[in-house]
């Protein structure tokens, strides 16, 4: 039993990123471009005729934000500092139905303590608690991306949880799932689709990329398969939203959808991502990334952030209750007495305990 852990925060700035490298690499894909049409067919797919769009679109967003980066201490066989993030991860689902328009159908907050301590315990602040998560480093990996990749695939939880929530609540079998961003760890959600803004990889050759170049609002390439290294596999399709004509690229997202479909299913899925997804595509003079930053992905993704809570609060919090060690048994902060001689509590200033009992409500 350890009686207690004490961690520091990292003074650098974490708005900034972690002052540790914790870049990710990227597994290679294998493509296959001709699932749905022979490569020397490919050409622009029009809007299937006669389909209609489902009865409720879910799009499901999240967030992530580290609030801080720690030093947590090492017990007696580990005496050096390990690293750890602190970070507050919200998931959400915004419904678009014709009964009640769109509203927020789910939420959820949560707040981590990630790290490859295997003695740490939860951090209680006046803020709320970060819930330890303890994580193996892989071999040659450093600790850094790992922690990161951990804060992802946590979020990634809580997605499929918040998704799984809307639905229950909403009670629709004909919905359409759009997920912002690759479906990586959501593949197994029915009727559901990886929605990418950004273009970080050409996965087609230049002879294909110029099929993209000629699609025209509304109209998608055919499908391909994406095949990785790590054994997933997914269709994926390019689609150009309505906006005005401009860069070759302008207005085109990639969407993907599991691999486990048949590919008439899969075909299918896509046609009704083209007569669903253009009736939200934002306009320039309202967003920035216009048009592919969809209108409910963008008010999500608001509400999210002002879920997680105001940063300088909860860094401060951090900062408070560092250096007293946390005992595992009361789940609290020990104070001067319990943590020994020489351990001084750090008394909180009466406006700024307000501000975060204000702040654990409100995040409630």
């Amino acid at each position: 039993m350890h009686p207690g852990m004490r961690f520091s925060v990292d003074p650098w700035d974490p708005s900034y990123g972690v002052s540790l490298d914790a870049a990710e690499g990227q597994s290679r894909q294998e493509v296959d471009p001709g699932v749905e049409l022979a490569v020397d067919q490919w050409a622009p797919i029009d809007a299937p005729s006669g389909v209609s769009p489902p009865a409720a679109t879910l799009f499901v967003d999240g967030v992530r934000r580290v609030d801080a980066q720690v030093w947590v201490n090492g017990g007696a066989e580990a005496p050096e500092a390990l690293p750890a993030l602190c970070a507050s991860y919200a998931a959400g689902v915004i419904c678009c139905c014709p009964t009640d328009g769109a509203h927020l159908a789910a939420s959820e907050v949560r707040r981590g303590l990630i790290t490859t301590a295997e003695h740490a315990v939860d951090v209680v602040t006046a803020a709320g608690r970060y819930a330890v998560d303890v994580i193996s480093a892989k071999a040659n990996q450093p600790p850094a991306q790992a922690l990161s990749q951990r804060v992802q695939g946590l979020l990634n939880e809580v997605e499929v949880a918040a998704a799984g929530q809307a639905r229950e609540r909403l009670g629709v079998d004909d919905d359409l799932l759009v997920v912002d961003g690759p479906l990586r760890g959501r593949d197994r959600l029915a009727r559901a689709v990886g929605y990418i803004k950004t273009h970080h990889t050409a996965y087609l050759d230049p002879e294909l990329n110029a099929v993209v170049a000629r699609l025209g609002p509304g109209q998608r390439t055919p499908m391909f398969r994406l095949t990785s290294t790590g054994g997933w596999s997914r269709y994926t399709w390019y689609l150009r939203l309505p906006c005005e004509a401009g860069a070759p690229w302008a207005g085109v997202v990639r969407l993907e959808c599991t691999a486990e479909l048949s590919v008439a299913s899969a075909a299918a899925l896509a046609g009704r991502t083209q007569v669903t997804l253009a009736r939200y595509a934002s306009a320039g003079y309202k967003d920035s990334r216009a048009p592919q930053n969809l209108y409910p992905i963008a008010g999500l993704e608001r509400a999210l952030r002002r879920r997680l809570g105001d940063a300088g609060v909860l860094y401060r919090a951090l900062r408070a209750a560092a250096g007293r060690p946390m005992d595992s048994a009361a789940e609290r902060s020990m104070d001067s007495a319990a943590a020994g001689p020489g351990t001084a509590a750090v008394p909180l200033p009466a406006r700024e305990t307000a501000t975060f009992a204000a702040l654990s409500t409100r995040a409630s």
